[in-house]
């Protein structure tokens, strides 16, 4: 197979998100009227309560509608990753997954392709959510806009991954919704997405490790440190390190005869 092989294929891959994603707008609609509920309404009630010191990258008081951003940010991806799983299931019994598994392509550069695909759609999201909550003072550098690209970039394919590889393991599809469920509200709430860590170490030190141990911690944290302007080598090691074993697990175990819809037989 030749490079321009591989690059057909990555070019159509990444147009038919799009174009799946064009047809389904309301898809985009929803995705932005949860993080913008924790902007806007919770943010209101949570500030006077919770406070924010002064604490890396920021280098004075914020506000906790500053703080929270980052962490949107990854709720974000974190929520169309799993969806986005959820529809590469689908697709692997009655679509375009089965025939694009097909394709003479290594499987795991296919289904790479396919995470980073989600993972564009879903990083639009992103900076239109950071564009809108420039309306409530959120306004980090200029510049950071672009910086903090490689880390959204390396968030969407972890949790893409992540989402691929629980959807691996399930055998039936309608039983994916509940354990999406049971993965995303843990991931999200035990971990700096809302509060900074050394306000759980206060409140509760074993729940301090959880968030530690959280890769999202990490991954949020590589987006806040990016988003103005500064490196933190801790979050992206630990983000990076995690996606290169999520994506080995499961590009490994991913199999087209193991999930079956409810009310189809048993593949053979």
């Amino acid at each position: 197979m030749k490079a321009a092989h591989y690059w057909h294929c990555f070019v159509g891959i990444q147009t038919r998100e799009w174009l799946r994603f064009w047809q389904q707008r309301t898809r985009f609609a929803s995705a932005l009227v949860r993080p913008l509920l924790w902007l806007v309404v919770f943010a209101a009630g949570f500030r006077a309560v919770l406070g924010i010191s002064i604490i890396p990258p920021y280098e004075t008081y914020i506000t906790y509608e500053t703080y929270i951003a980052p962490g949107l940010c990854g709720m974000i991806i974190l929520f169309n990753s799993m969806q986005g799983a959820l529809s590469m299931v689908y697709d692997r019994e009655l679509g375009s997954m089965r025939v694009l598994l097909m394709s003479p392509l290594p499987r795991p550069f296919l289904l790479v392709t396919k995470l980073l695909a989600m993972g564009v759609v879903s990083i639009g999201q992103v900076y239109v959510f950071l564009l809108l909550a420039l309306l409530v003072d959120v306004e980090p550098p200029l510049w950071g806009y672009l910086a903090v690209l490689p880390a959204l970039i390396l968030t969407s394919l972890m949790l893409g991954a992540l989402g691929l590889l629980i959807a691996t393991w399930i055998k039936q599809l309608e039983n994916f919704a509940g354990v999406m469920n049971f993965v995303i509200f843990p991931m999200f709430f035990m971990s700096s997405a809302l509060y900074p860590l050394w306000r759980m170490n206060e409140a509760s030190p074993w729940l301090y490790w959880i968030c530690q141990f959280n890769p999202f911690t990490h991954a949020v944290e590589a987006i806040r440190f990016s988003l103005y302007m500064e490196w933190n080598p801790m979050a992206y090691g630990i983000t990076a390190g995690v996606t290169a074993v999520l994506a080995l697990l499961a590009t490994a175990g991913f199999r087209p005869q193991r999930t079956r819809i409810l009310g189809t037989s048993k593949p053979a």
